[in-house]
């Protein structure tokens, strides 16, 4: 039970903030988490989430404090009006949503997302970038509703939105990581309270939380600088591999 907690740390820390959709890489590894209950499952799941979240947090702890303490009300409200749209997606098409995983979506969520990127790559060096705006930060929000859909990015499809609103990279980037708090959060807690938890020791979740953490903190810090720079060949290049593979297991083996 504690390497299944480890591995779950590592990949959904890892593969949260890179371009690489750690719905998808959960679907893929299931298989290795079948000792798992369904409530220890889910109790996993929460745990690994608030890792990756607090990573989030301790990265960008002088901002927040900085926009908590100044009261900067429209940072405030461009993350609510970026949270809103995966928040009605993710309640009203749970159980739709639910049927996709496991399913040959998987593949071709990783293939859409190789285009997403190699799109942003070329826009991103065609563009200097403007200021955050509420058109950047709706734009980032309903690409991070699509994202819902196993296998393709939050994070590629949110830098995708607002690379495609015209925003500058380091303030896209930051906001794509930020973005991501409240709707992992929310989502915890929406499985929490309408499906239950439990089922694991306060230790196992606590290996989970830190290995999560620690992954994502990792995977933060490139994910930045890959922004910054704006090369995405690398994960476009593994993703359409991954997704052909995947499209091929799945329907002629």
């Amino acid at each position: 039970m504690v390497w299944i907690m480890l591995l779950l740390g590592l990949v959904q820390g890892l593969t949260e903030f890179l371009p690489v959709s750690s719905s998808g890489h959960l679907t893929l590894f299931s298989g290795l988490f079948g000792k798992l209950t369904k409530a220890q499952t889910l109790s996993a799941e929460l745990a690994v989430h608030v890792g990756s979240s607090i990573a989030v947090m301790v990265i960008y702890r002088k901002k927040i404090f900085s926009m908590l303490k100044k009261g900067n009300r429209k940072y405030i409200f461009y993350l609510i009006l970026a949270s809103i749209p995966a928040g009605i997606v993710g309640v009203l098409f749970h159980a739709q949503l639910e049927s996709l995983f496991g399913g040959g979506s998987v593949g071709f969520g990783f293939l859409f997302t190789a285009v997403l990127l190699l799109i942003t790559q070329t826009m991103a060096r065609q563009q200097t970038g403007e200021s955050l705006s509420y058109k950047t930060a709706l734009s980032m929000g309903l690409m991070q509703a699509v994202a819902i859909i196993p296998g393709l990015s939050r994070s590629g499809s949110t830098v995708f939105g607002g690379t495609l609103a015209g925003g500058n990279r380091e303030e896209v980037a930051d906001f794509s990581f930020l973005m991501s708090v409240p709707v992992i959060l929310g989502g915890a807690l929406y499985q929490c309270l309408f499906h239950g938890g439990g089922g694991l020791s306060f230790p196992l979740l606590g290996l989970g939380v830190v290995s999560a953490f620690f992954a994502s903190f990792v995977a933060l810090n490139l994910m930045k600088r890959v922004i910054a720079r704006a090369r995405y060949t690398g994960f476009i290049v593994y993703l359409t591999a991954l997704g052909v593979a995947t499209l091929l297991f799945r329907f002629a083996i």
